[in-house]
């Protein structure tokens, strides 16, 4: 799609049209690999509500500039989902459907206060829209990271609208296959599930001794045991099990890799470097101003799970940060919705934000 040229002149977004889009966006259904109507939607609403560029670029990203400084803010959300759908609905404010949470609401809340702001003059704001975060290729974060070189970068996760998220554990997957013949049952030769048990075992008496010392779960080696399954053909059997590791900042992926790798056929994935970022950096004492400033008490959290921030922030090096409305608790769960009230607030708190990038 050609950039998309603004059609409107310093064009303010009300509360209701924060929400259509949201509404609008969790109704356009976007799990990762197809998230092509999503972004053409969001590019196109960018355009008509005074977004100074809006197009598609190279590998499918929604992209909105808004402003013309020499310096730039990234705004990074993504807009795809994890799978699975249930009916969108609307019950006492509460906006029930997959993406609305995670993480839709931030992504709108991220477009309607880049174009509600008032910009300062020597600041530029970019709004993307990514593509493949659910998945393992994280496409649009990895083409966002060689594309741009950004003063601060503010991811978009439901964090709730008064807190702000720091930092995100590592990740990596392992495949484990044993092949080889078979014995009778009746024999002592281990049976193909009792080889991929034992490796199990193995993955969990090294995390064990890991752990030893460590408190805390963001400081825990945690390790999740996909799937096993099993099979023979008569002759010859096999087991392949996948295990899931979420890693500290102190523990890289290619170690634990190293550190399981055996005889047996074994490939791994997924890698990505835990992030932690500065607390008080300029973008942090923004935001907790900015919370403040609409009645909140802002407070700090370190997540479990990954994000784009895993993708960007060891690129970038610069100020990083992640804000969104919503229970994190609801993500890829068939309960996901989000308040309108809390996004609406947490469009104020980006707004102001936005605003103050002059201090």
């Amino acid at each position: 799609m050609p950039a998309l040229e603004r059609v409107t002149q310093a064009a303010r977004i009300t509360p209701e049209d924060a929400e259509n889009l949201l509404i609008d966006l969790v109704n356009c259904a976007s799990p990762s690999h197809h998230e092509g109507d999503a972004v053409r939607y969001l590019v196109e609403w960018l355009a008509a509500h005074g977004a100074d560029h809006a197009y598609v670029d190279e590998v499918g990203n929604a992209v909105g500039v808004i402003g013309s400084g020499s310096r730039t803010a990234i705004l990074l959300g993504h807009i795809d989902t994890f799978g699975g759908s249930f009916p969108v609905r609307l019950e006492d404010r509460r906006l029930y459907g997959r993406g609305s949470v995670d993480a839709k609401g931030s992504l709108c809340a991220f477009a309607a206060a880049a174009l509600n702001a008032r910009i300062p003059d020597d600041w530029r704001v970019i709004v993307i829209g990514a593509v493949e975060e659910e998945a393992r290729s994280s496409k649009g974060a990895h083409y966002a990271a060689r594309t741009y070189q950004p003063d601060l970068c503010i991811i978009g996760e439901p964090s709730a609208w008064d807190r702000i998220t720091l930092g995100y554990k590592g990740r990596l997957l392992i495949d484990w296959r044993w092949h080889g013949g078979l014995a009778h049952s009746a024999g002592t030769a281990a049976s193909p599930a009792e080889h991929a048990f034992a490796y199990w075992e193995r993955v969990r008496a090294y995390t064990d001794s890991l752990n030893q010392g460590r408190n805390g779960i963001f400081n825990r080696v945690d390790a999740t045991l996909h799937g096993v399954n099993t099979g023979n053909d008569g002759v010859y059997g096999w087991a392949d099990v996948t295990i899931g590791f979420r890693l500290p900042p102190d523990v890289t992926p290619q170690a634990v890799a190293d550190a399981l790798h055996d005889s047996h056929e074994v490939s791994v994935y997924g890698m990505e470097h835990a992030y932690v970022a500065d607390r008080d950096s300029q973008l942090s004492r923004i935001m907790r101003g900015a919370i403040r400033a609409h009645g909140g008490q802002p407070a700090f959290v370190y997540k479990t799970g990954t994000s784009d921030m895993n993708v960007v922030g060891r690129v970038w090096n610069c100020p990083i940060l992640a804000y969104g409305p919503g229970d994190s608790a609801l993500d890829h769960t068939p309960d996901e919705h989000l308040d309108l009230d809390e996004y609406g607030r947490a469009v104020g708190v980006l707004t102001t934000a936005l605003e103050r990038l002059k201090d």
